[in-house]
């Protein structure tokens, strides 16, 4: 038996990157998976790879900033799959490299409404349901920068802070009622955006800044998720676990 059989999941951002690893992954142990992405096609491909291989998947169009697009996905996932037991709040963006004193206002609100905002939006309809549908886990992607700091990245490192913190709220409000929820920091993962964005002397850089000498990969990220989110993690709720190749070790 697999590791999900019968649970239905829901995945923000999920037309992508780590987003689309865990949907995959989910789908190839048994869950029904809700891929919601802000670009329908993203989302529908992910989909197409999951049905393909013989998986049960639907996509969604969702934006995490607007709360009734969370709303949306959840009723989705319950009208679609007959319930809701496993979400991982993954969508999330950053914003250009700017110091405080020269921050865009603008760029800071965007990035709290999807990287804090949305997250919260996504518990407030997540949690009841998973409660109704008898019970599951939620993981919440946060990012090594939920630990440390990093200049010029002011309202990114502020949401991951936060989140960590709502997090353990929400762990607090609801493992009682059978709902576990964990955060993940990922360090640097090794995908096709990043690496397009530095330069060769600056990818080894940051390569050099972990322990492990390497960026991080999607497959790394999604065993840790899907270890949270298994019954094999039936006693760890409120925590928030790295997966950063050592980066925070300095």
């Amino acid at each position: 038996m697999a590791r999900f059989d019968s649970r239905v999941a829901v995945v923000t951002g999920g037309g992508s990157g780590i987003g689309a690893e865990i949907s995959r992954e989910l789908a190839a142990e048994g869950a029904s998976v809700v891929v919601t992405d802000i670009k329908r096609e993203a989302a529908q491909s992910v989909v197409d790879e999951i049905v393909a291989a013989g998986g049960s998947a639907a996509a969604f169009v969702q934006n995490t900033a607007e709360w009734k697009d969370s709303e949306a996905a959840v009723a989705f996932a319950k009208e679609t799959f007959g319930g809701l037991h496993l979400a991982v709040n993954n969508a999330g963006i950053g914003a250009p490299p700017q110091t405080i004193g020269d921050y865009d206002v603008a760029a800071w609100d965007r990035v709290r409404a999807v990287d804090l905002d949305g997250v919260f939006y996504g518990l407030k309809f997540q949690l009841p349901a998973i409660v109704e549908s008898g019970g599951g886990a939620v993981v919440n992607m946060a990012s090594v920068l939920g630990s440390v700091g990093i200049a010029q990245n002011a309202a990114y490192v502020a949401s991951k802070h936060a989140l960590v913190g709502l997090t353990k709220v929400a762990a607090l409000e609801y493992t009682a009622q059978g709902v576990r929820t964990n955060a993940v920091g990922p360090g640097f993962i090794d995908t096709p955006l990043v690496r397009s964005s530095l330069s060769a002397e600056a990818l080894v850089a940051l390569e050099g800044e972990h322990a492990a000498g390497r960026l991080g990969t999607d497959k790394e990220v999604a065993a840790l998720t899907l270890f949270l989110l298994s019954d094999a993690a039936s006693f760890i709720s409120g925590s928030y676990h790295l997966v950063d190749g050592g980066y925070s070790a300095h």
